[in-house]
């Protein structure tokens, strides 16, 4: 019966629970005991809670965190399911960027960066002259994913009056951006009216280091790399692997590195391409 009352030993034995875990679940209101006497302090809970409980103990099997479990357990039907596909996903996302890197590190520890590079398919694309609406910052890499994502956000949505999105977003990276190193970068968006642009830049000043700029004409060696491999420090990989093809070319760098973003990233999965990888060249 739901209403039978059992101590906290004989419910964590149906529950296949510890005590320990039932205390520690009453203390962050994930599971609350059907009653506690007052003069012995001791934990009863009701035959009808063994379900929360055994789904309480599953979420936690995912290595979910408590904060997450109660959202969980809190919600019901459909948002429930909504925050563990959640949650799974980014358990995901991260298990596939540790797995890059990964891989990025044998090719350190071993020496074998030939074998490393040889990974990456690497050709040459002519991208023709484009009007470019930019935001520079001076960046550290951990801050760099938030400012990208932010900065061409920003960008994509000032290009509704400037003509619209012409071709792929991209940052530059005018100098090294690492632990050390802030850049500066520089996220480019381009647009379709040359007029617009500079009429938009002129209004919005100076607020985030906005500006107008005509891009030439340019040869590119770039390589297509995954939304996973898109995280630091394996996206150097990517980065070697050109610079090692430009070399074995005998082609010459013509400008600074840049990102280019041509999918939807919030659609994409880990294993979707999302970037290419790209120096200019002569």
């Amino acid at each position: 019966m739901d209403d039978e009352l059992l101590t906290i030993g004989a419910f964590a034995a149906r529950a296949r629970l510890s005590a320990k875990a039932l205390r520690l679940y009453d203390r962050l209101g994930l599971l609350v005991p059907a009653h506690v006497d007052e003069a012995t302090g001791y934990r009863y809970y009701r035959t009808g809670q063994i379900e929360r409980a055994r789904l309480v103990a599953l979420l936690r099997q995912l290595d979910m965190p408590l904060a997450t479990v109660a959202e969980v357990v809190a919600a019901e039907g459909t948002e429930a399911v909504g925050a563990l596909t959640a949650y799974w996903a980014g358990v995901e996302a991260r298990v596939a960027g540790q797995r890059t890197l990964v891989d990025y590190l044998r090719g350190r520890l071993s020496g074998r960066n030939s074998e490393m590079y040889g990974k990456f398919v690497v050709e040459t694309v002519d991208v023709p002259e484009q009007v470019l609406i930019t935001e520079t910052r001076h960046t550290l890499v951990t801050e760099l994913p938030a400012w990208i994502g932010a900065s061409l956000g920003r960008l994509e949505e000032a290009a509704r009056v400037c003509g619209g999105v012409a071709a792929a977003p991209f940052v530059v990276y005018h100098s090294e951006v690492s632990m050390e190193s802030d850049g500066p970068a520089e996220a480019c968006v381009p647009v379709a009216d040359e007029a617009a642009a500079r009429a938009w830049a002129e209004e919005r000043g100076r607020a985030w280091e906005t500006k107008v700029r005509v891009e030439p004409a340019r040869r590119l060696a770039c390589t297509r790399i995954t939304k996973a491999q898109v995280a630091h420090p394996q996206i150097m990989a990517a980065f070697e692997a050109v610079e090692e093809w430009i070399a074995a070319e005998g082609l010459t760098p013509d400008g600074p590195c840049r990102e280019v973003y041509f999918a939807d990233w919030d659609a994409a999965g880990p294993e979707d391409p999302v970037c290419d990888v790209a120096f200019p060249v002569r």
